[in-house]
């Protein structure tokens, strides 16, 4: 969720259309209560600029009702301001249009209309519409699928030094669609990007230099890359962190000589990163996770934590959980041992493509009889009806 600044951002011109100096003054006056947190005093200024047509004042106004700030939120009185000001070319309000639209905040969604008026104001100069038309025309959203387009809207917006264009503009050069493939652009996209703090900029350069893709092969980089993302909260770099400090045997000899860090420690370090990632919800952390508590691998084994957090991913219909989770089942490991359910959740993970579950069910159906087989397809169709929640 975007944050609304301390300090708003369309402090533009004080010198408005219509108004001239008592309107300038007036709006200063909303700025200065504003920054002094009298949120209630600022819209009252605003609101009666905005009511006599003052673009600046219908901006700040929509925001305001955008984030709640001196009064409830109101998405629809947002994009009733953001509308008057959109119509009078603010290109920032055209954004923020754009943005309801495309987001169906106080209004339907509608992408045709999200990218027209993300076309008005990205044609100003705004790198923030500049990215979100680029991004649409990459996927067909409200437009027809164009590469090319989209990479022009990114160029636009990653020459006025916009981070996550510069990181959509490395992506396009890494996937190579619409573009010829440079991993070496690639990188250096990434880096503009990662340098401004953008986490998934960080992450992939730190995959880059991991896997010497566009760059040489430094694990050191690599290393500093994906904590500078993990460190920022990013769980897909917390679970890549935690996959290094699990298994990169390359990495052993640096960790001891650069951080003191041997390979037990490195597991710790692993349960650490696949931790943080899981609690935000990653199902592949999750299962990691687990498993580390099940063999009890750089932490105190734990059969009954394993399977909390094997059960948190298979949930969320993740097959290599759902495997380790039916495991549990067959083995009575930290729960009754049950052969339905190592089933149900075999089958259930076996129908998502797991040759692993397929295996388990080809060995669990010959110790069942026919009626512990039909009770595990129906255990399946109750699981499968309800999400995997609650099985």
């Amino acid at each position: 969720m975007e944050n609304i600044p301390s300090k708003l951002i369309i402090i533009m011109s004080l010198f408005v259309l219509c108004g001239g100096e008592s309107h300038a003054a007036n709006f200063a006056k909303g700025l200065e209560a504003y920054d002094a947190k009298d949120f209630v005093s600022a819209r009252r200024i605003w609101q009666d600029l905005a009511e006599q047509g003052h673009a600046n004042a219908q901006m700040n106004l929509g925001l305001m009702y955008d984030f709640g700030k001196g009064t409830k939120k109101n998405y629809k009185k947002a994009k009733r301001w953001y509308s008057r000001a959109a119509e009078q070319g603010h290109a920032n309000a055209q954004n923020k249009l754009g943005s309801m639209y495309d987001k169906g905040k106080g209004v339907e969604q509608d992408l045709i209309e999200a990218a027209k008026w993300y076309r008005k104001s990205a044609e100003q100069g705004n790198p923030n519409a500049q990215v979100r038309l680029g991004l649409m025309h990459y996927k067909g959203d409200g437009v027809t699928q164009n590469y090319l387009e989209a990479i022009k809207w990114y160029q636009k917006a990653a020459d006025q030094m916009h981070a996550g264009a510069q990181f959509n503009l490395g992506k396009v050069y890494q996937n190579g669609k619409g573009i010829k493939q440079d991993q070496k652009k690639a990188a250096i996209w990434y880096r503009k990007a990662a340098e401004q703090g953008h986490a998934s900029a960080q992450l992939s350069l730190g995959l880059m230099y991991k896997n010497g893709n566009g760059v040489d092969k430094n694990y050191k980089e690599a290393l500093k890359w994906h904590l500078k993302s993990a460190e920022s909260g990013l769980a897909l770099a917390q679970y890549s962190l935690g996959l290094i400090y699990r298994h990169r045997k390359d990495l052993g000899y640096m960790y001891k000589q650069e951080k003191g860090m041997g390979v037990n420690q490195g597991k710790k370090e692993a349960v650490k990163w696949y931790r943080k990632a899981a609690e935000q919800g990653l199902a592949k952390a999750q299962n990691n996770l687990g498993t580390m508590y099940e063999k009890g691998s750089g932490v105190l084994q734990d059969k009954q934590e394993a399977l909390k957090w094997y059960l948190n991913a298979a949930e969320q219909g993740y097959a290599p959980a759902q495997v380790n989770l039916g495991l549990m089942y067959y083995n009575g490991d930290a729960v009754k041992k049950d052969n339905a359910y190592a089933h149900m959740w075999w089958s259930i993970s076996s129908s998502a493509g797991s040759a692993t579950a397929l295996k388990n069910l080809d060995i669990i159906e010959k110790k069942m009889t026919k009626s512990d087989i039909f009770r595990a397809k129906k255990l399946k169709q109750e699981c499968t009806n309800k999400k995997y929640k609650g099985c």
